[in-house]
């Protein structure tokens, strides 16, 4: 398993900052090896942002080493380009954000308009190996009913464009407008996973398949399947967790039955319009009955849904340990407000922010 971050880039009086081109050359030139921990800073669609990913883990400590690795990495780099992280899924100011410089991102712009001209947006996405493209298809089918309650768990985006949303995942909700983003059908074969991605790009709206936004895919790059749904996370802890619990979903899915009676997209796209919304904070509609229940339980059905996998590796205490952090203080989105009850303002929350991106502990609610 592995995990993609995507951060923000701001000023140390927090402000968004265009800065990835001077970080990326800077990454560059100090980044030599790709073998040390957190892996390689790279470009993401807009210059106020950047990416890192892990290494390929097994262990599960050995996976938050490398996420924890991977930020201070990218921000020691970012300080040397004067300007910090922070792992927020929107950024709380109203802003107008810059295209990077790459051909491929300004044909983007240009063809899908506001969509693509707002879209400072940022994720976690995990990878979990799979050994063949038929065995993915089954991952891919197996963990739709759950991907809503992921969400939830890292909703990290209150804010937007200066204003509160009213949601604890704004960015999901940005996200959903592209062409291809959110759940799926069940594809069934591998087969059919390659023909609707023929008939997507043989419709001639998205450029390629890197622009496949579905909410879990299978890699272009790797053997694996990534989740998209998740924010990106205020605690590394956060992160670490997302991975555990989507490789005890793929896990559960390879010794699984089919699911004879699928659940329909309509209601997957429900259930994540309502973790968004709420989060932690309210009901999630829950995979096991499609009826509103409170979050945690939803939560707790989802680690009794992939105990037996989360015992097998291991797991199941840090997984346990962790959501009782989560219980304790909340999301990201819980956090963020929780600093606006104080009275800090838009500045203040991304300088929190850079702190808990970097290890900070939480202040609790």
């Amino acid at each position: 398993m592995g995990v993609e971050e995507e951060y923000l880039l701001v000023t140390p009086e927090g402000e968004p900052a265009a800065q990835s081109p001077a970080v990326l050359g800077i990454a560059a030139r100090a980044l030599t090896s790709t073998a040390v921990p957190g892996g390689d800073v790279e470009k993401e669609f807009k210059s106020e942002q950047v990416e890192t990913s892990t290494h390929p883990c097994t262990d599960l400590d050995e996976l938050l080493d490398q996420v924890r690795a991977g930020r201070e990495r990218v921000d020691s780099v970012a300080q040397a380009a004067g300007v910090r992280i922070a792992a927020l899924g929107t950024a709380p100011q109203a802003v107008d954000p810059t295209v990077i410089p790459d051909r491929r991102a300004q044909e983007i712009r240009a063809r899908f308009g506001l969509t693509a001209r707002e879209q400072l947006t940022c994720g976690c996405h995990v990878h979990v190996s799979v050994s063949d493209d038929d065995e993915g298809v089954v991952v891919l089918d197996h963990l739709r009913p759950w991907t809503s309650v992921l969400l939830a768990l890292s909703a990290n985006s209150p804010s937007w464009q200066g204003v509160a949303s009213g949601y604890a995942s704004y960015r999901s909700q940005v996200w959903g407008r592209w062409p291809t983003a959110g759940p799926t059908a069940p594809f069934g074969d591998a087969a059919t996973y390659r023909e609707v991605v023929e008939s997507l790009l043989a419709s001639g709206t998205i450029l390629d398949d890197g622009m496949l936004y579905f909410d879990a895919r299978l890699s272009q790059r790797y053997p694996t399947v990534e989740v998209r749904i998740a924010d990106v996370c205020l605690d590394a802890g956060d992160a670490a967790l997302q991975a555990a619990l989507v490789r005890a979903l793929a896990d559960t899915a390879v010794r699984s039955p089919r699911d004879e009676h699928p659940v329909r997209a309509e209601l997957l796209r429900t259930a994540a319009w309502r973790a968004a919304r709420s989060g932690l904070s309210g009901d999630l509609v829950s995979p096991l009955t499609w009826r509103p229940a409170p979050a945690m339980d939803v939560v707790d059905q989802l680690v009794d849904h992939v105990r037996d996998a989360l015992v097998e590796n291991g797991d199941l205490e840090a997984v346990e340990r962790q959501l009782a952090h989560v219980r304790r203080r909340g999301n990201g989105a819980v956090e963020q407000m929780g600093w606006r009850a104080r009275g800090e303002d838009d500045a203040a929350v991304v300088r929190r922010a850079v702190e808990r991106t970097l290890g900070a502990p939480a202040l609790v609610h």
